[in-house]
């Protein structure tokens, strides 16, 4: 029995050996810069030439078929370190909170990792649907930003999507420290070949919240406390 037993342990370290060997003859899956190889699948919407759209933070990485980019920065901050990006369209200056267009300006708006750090969830997502009837919205799941370690002092929310409602959770200050280590994000960036590269690669539906929505959506704010207000003027303290 002890010679079976050990056997079977000096089979499983061999066969890690051989797969870590093999690791290092093929190239890293990093992920990739362009957000929208990943949000392709998740947007139904047609675009169209004669569409007006808006990217809000488009940052350096501007939504393929924006005409319009807004961004409360211009320059590198602490929340984004890419260098800003116009690809010669036209760019405002200005809050999500406060957007400065009139009523259904756009045919079509994106706010991609930007709702995770407003003040205000419910007046952000209001002012969305004011200037546009139909839009995508993407922020990362709270497993994400637990994982990567990196939401404290950048992230105020985590998000998760129900039906046709977004739940905004406020971060405490122990969920927003993650797992307290970089390993997970050197894994992922490293130069070096990782199985979880691809695992990460693969499913970003479940490390982004991507929603797509149409008319109008549903917004709930959770606080630290357990109080909930939400966009229809509701409200719950348990």
């Amino acid at each position: 029995m002890r010679v079976k037993v050990f056997l079977f342990h000096l089979m499983r370290i061999i066969q890690d050996r051989l797969y870590a060997i093999l690791f290092l003859f093929k190239p890293a899956k990093n992920p990739v810069n362009n957000r929208y190889a990943y949000q392709k699948p998740f947007i139904k919407h047609q675009f169209s030439h004669e569409e007006k759209i808006l990217d809000i933070g488009s940052g350096g990485d501007p939504f393929p078929y924006a005409t319009i980019l807004a961004d409360r920065y211009l320059e590198p901050t602490y929340h984004r370190s890419a260098v800003f990006k116009s690809e010669g369209k036209p760019v405002i200056i200005c809050d999500i909170s406060t957007l400065p267009f009139i009523n259904g300006a756009f045919d079509y708006v994106v706010a991609a990792h930007v709702l995770e750090h407003v003040d205000d969830p419910i007046k952000a997502c209001l002012e969305l649907q004011r200037v546009t009837k139909s839009g995508f919205i993407e922020t990362p799941t709270l497993m994400k930003d637990i994982l990567f370690s990196w939401a404290k002092g950048m992230h105020k929310w985590h998000l998760l999507l129900q039906g046709n409602r977004l739940f905004f959770f406020e971060y405490t200050d122990r969920t927003s420290e993650g797992i307290r280590s970089l390993a997970w994000r050197q894994i992922i960036f490293s130069t070096l070949y990782h199985p979880l590269q691809e695992a990460f690669n693969d499913n970003q539906d479940l490390f982004n919240v991507m929603f797509e929505w149409e008319n109008q959506f549903d917004v709930s704010v959770i606080k630290q406390d357990g109080s909930m207000t939400s966009n229809q003027n509701d409200s719950l303290k348990e």
